[in-house]
């Protein structure tokens, strides 16, 4: 699987973003996936993710304002970003997950900058 993340950028506090993740390759048995991301100096932490059935999961610093979605026809993920604030400033990245048995296979994108700034 290869995932290609898109629409990362600058963006005024209050601001609003919309990131992109098209999939390729066999997806077959990717049941679940969603946006991470990452400010310097911080361990990589989950945003949202989405069920292939639709089931949407969020941090709580995120709920209200974040919106991920999902097209599996199109075998993408988006995630509409509004009321950004500075501390959503940090390296996005898009995650796929393929389970097998008891084993979870984590696929990832090259991750997009997203910076809120005045």
């Amino acid at each position: 699987v290869q995932l290609q993340a898109s629409g990362g950028g600058l963006v005024q506090p209050g601001g609003s973003l919309r990131l992109s993740c098209a999939a390729s390759g066999s997806i077959f048995g990717i049941n679940n996936m969603g946006w991470y991301r990452q400010a310097p100096g911080k361990q990589r932490e989950l945003v949202a993710d989405i069920t292939s059935g639709g089931r949407t999961n969020y941090d709580d610093s995120v709920k209200g304002r974040f919106t991920i979605s999902r097209d599996n026809a199109e075998k993408m993920v988006n995630l509409q970003m509004n009321s950004l604030k500075p501390e959503d400033t940090a390296v996005y990245y898009c995650n796929a997950k393929r389970t097998v048995g008891t084993t979870t296979f984590n696929y990832w994108g090259q991750g997009t900058q997203v910076t809120v700034s005045s």
